[in-house]
């Protein structure tokens, strides 16, 4: 199942950030650092093209510090772009943000040209949590669901530097599956968007196979690490569910409960420092997803332009 989730107040969000890019000089986007490509938004790329860019990888406390140097490195090689990573919470890496875009602005700054900076991401990223932080007071609203903040606010974060915020957004259509999955693993997506069984399912099937040790000490299950690896993930959900009493009446398990414990663990990193993605990954999961989103155009394109079918009705008059 394909994962969607744009509700209304994201177009008026798109349009807002169409309109303010215009005054704007550096762009952050907060990206999760457990799913650093999942969570770049393209729409985003389109409208702030040109415009020097931040990426930050926030919750890198959560990710594993491995990988997440392979992200940086991957942002930091790109043109008018730095990478930086860091836990939202944090004040000393979070006030290095000003500078960070001060380097990508040298010449703004001061009050006859104050340094002009838009801040954006996916919902749940921890756009508040890190506006909260650098103003040292609760400035922004929070909370631990996709969609708190619903308006842009203009924060003063020095006499001339100012950030504008800006409600999280996803893009309208999600072509690369994996990404929709990781995206709901994280807390991105409404829970009306999706499945939580199929998203524990996808999560644990990642697990297995490049975290294996993580899953086998969080749930003491049973024989070696190998043995993990090894299993399907419906197999690692039922013994999960068994283990933590995620059990219906007659002793079966719960798949639901169970799904909803895997995804709250990984979430809030009981289940260890851990990335669902390399940069090498996720580069083959979006060419994958590019051919399959133009080989759906070029089907829509041939049955727009195909003659219309005879009703039924029609076709009995002309026997």
């Amino acid at each position: 199942m394909s994962i969607q989730w744009f509700p209304g107040h994201m177009h008026l969000t798109r349009k807002a950030i169409a309109e303010r890019v215009k005054t704007i000089d550096v762009v952050i986007e907060m990206l999760d650092a457990r799913l650093p490509g999942s969570s770049a938004n393209p729409l985003l790329n389109e409208l702030t093209a040109r415009k020097p860019s931040l990426k930050v990888l926030n919750k890198q406390d959560l990710a594993d510090p491995a990988r997440t140097a392979l992200w940086l490195a991957h942002y930091n090689a790109q043109t008018l772009t730095r990478a930086i990573g860091l836990d939202a919470s944090h004040t000393a890496p979070a006030r290095a943000l000003v500078d960070a875009c001060r380097e990508l602005a040298p010449l703004r700054g001061g009050m006859v040209k104050p340094l002009r900076v838009l801040i954006c991401g996916i919902p749940n990223v921890g756009k508040s949590t890190l506006i909260n932080t650098l103003m040292g007071r609760k400035a922004a609203r929070t909370g631990d669901e996709a969609g708190v903040t619903r308006m842009e606010q203009r924060v003063a974060l020095a006499d001339d530097c100012y950030l504008f915020d800006t409600p999280g957004m996803l893009w309208p259509r999600i072509i690369v599956e994996q990404s929709g999955l990781n995206l709901a693993a994280s807390g991105a997506v409404g829970r009306n968007a999706y499945d939580d069984e199929e998203v524990a399912l996808a999560l644990l099937d990642t697990l297995r196979q490049a975290y294996p040790d993580r899953l086998h000490e969080r749930y003491r299950l049973e024989g070696p690490v190998e043995s993990v690896e090894q299993a399907p993930a419906e197999e690692l959900l039922e013994a999960i569910g068994r283990r933590r009493g995620a059990l219906a009446a007659g002793g079966q398990v719960n798949l639901q409960k169970a799904a909803e414990l895997v995804i709250a663990d990984f979430r809030a990193g009981h289940t260890g420092r851990i990335t669902l993605e390399t940069p090498q990954e996720f580069a083959v999961w979006l060419a994958e997803g590019r051919r399959a989103d133009a080989e759906r155009a070029e089907r829509k394109a041939v049955r727009a332009t195909a003659p219309p079918r005879a009703t039924t009705r029609a076709r009995t008059r002309a026997r």
